[in-house]
């Protein structure tokens, strides 16, 4: 369950300022979203149930950041409204598959009928895929010594809530082939991708790249998001080939382009502007909030109103 203490102390009118920042639908998507990364960083009912009242957003995108957020919290409080996001198939499959992960992340043996439900009826593959995910994380849970969740959360050097834990191999060939099996359990081939993440190298590099190939979205989805962690420009050609490609999922266009703001060099901003008029709203929005926090980064301003540090690349290579 979710500590009831903030990770910063701050004024009640701050707070109420955050939420109706959140879900001020005349304020530009970038504006919402820093308010969005301040709230995940907060504890308490406010920031919570603004959260949640963001999952229904019009904005997809925004949605589904939200249900993400409430994963990483893993506030148990935000059960119901999670739950009920999966089960409303009317929803876009990006914020049902968030749900479906956030639901893993928080971990409790209570989700796994619902998640069950979802992974034989969803009409959506990415969320049925999601909910295998999230039960296997479960189990995995179940089998950690008086359920201490911090323990696979703190398996992630990058402080992130992962869908999986890394595979204990330390073979790059061996994680490398398990990451490119089709006929590996989604599970199998996550744990194998933050394992190799974690290793980093040029080897590990090119083999989560090469993922960006599999039939799964929602795997090609995550291997964006973790080459953008990685911050490696060895990914801009593969990033940039997805985020051109009008034919890929949403979803994995998304998380390209938000990992070419995170590669940042002149060539990946440029494919930003470029896109940022694109048809699809999920990515040209997610080109406007890139945009919008490289240009704080570059001013040496947070982009979050409240600003916990991360991790560096370079840090986090050093650990």
């Amino acid at each position: 369950m979710a500590s009831c203490v903030n990770a910063f102390a701050v004024s009640a009118e701050m707070e109420k300022f955050l939420c109706d920042q959140l879900l001020d639908q005349n304020q530009p998507i970038s504006e919402r979203f820093r308010a969005l990364f301040s709230l995940r960083n907060l504890r308490g009912p406010l920031p919570r149930n603004a959260l949640i009242a963001a999952t229904r957003d019009s904005s997809n995108l925004l949605a589904h950041e939200a249900a993400f957020a409430l994963g990483q919290m893993q506030d148990s409080d935000a059960i119901p409204a999670l739950e009920a996001i999966l089960s409303d198939i009317s929803l876009h499959p990006i914020v049902r598959h968030e749900a479906a992960e956030a639901l893993g992340a928080i971990g409790l043996e209570s989700n796994i009928p619902l998640l069950k439900h979802g992974l034989v009826s969803d009409p959506a593959e990415e969320v049925r895929e999601t909910c295998e995910l999230a039960l296997s994380r479960i189990e995995e849970m179940k089998d950690v010594q008086n359920h201490d969740r911090s323990s696979v959360t703190e398996s992630s050097p990058f402080l992130s809530v992962d869908p999986a834990a890394p595979a204990s191999c330390s073979s790059v060939d061996h994680l490398r082939e398990v990451l490119l099996d089709e006929e590996k359990s989604m599970y199998e081939r996550y744990a194998a991708l933050f394992a190799l993440r974690n290793h980093g190298g040029d080897k590990a590099i090119t083999a989560i790249i090469d993922s960006l190939g599999s039939r799964s979205a929602l795997l090609r989805h995550e291997v964006a998001y973790v080459l953008g962690q990685l911050q490696n420009k060895t990914a801009s050609a593969a990033l940039s080939k997805i985020l051109r490609n009008t034919n890929e999922h949403p979803m994995v266009r998304h998380e390209a382009a938000e990992a070419l703001g995170s590669i940042a060099d002149d060539q990946c901003v440029g494919l930003l502007e470029e896109f940022v008029k694109d048809p699809e709203p999920i990515v040209s929005q997610s080109c406007e909030v890139a945009l919008s926090m490289l240009e704080f980064e570059r001013s040496g301003q947070s982009f979050e109103f409240l600003f916990m540090q991360r991790p560096t690349v370079e840090e986090v290579s050093a650990a």
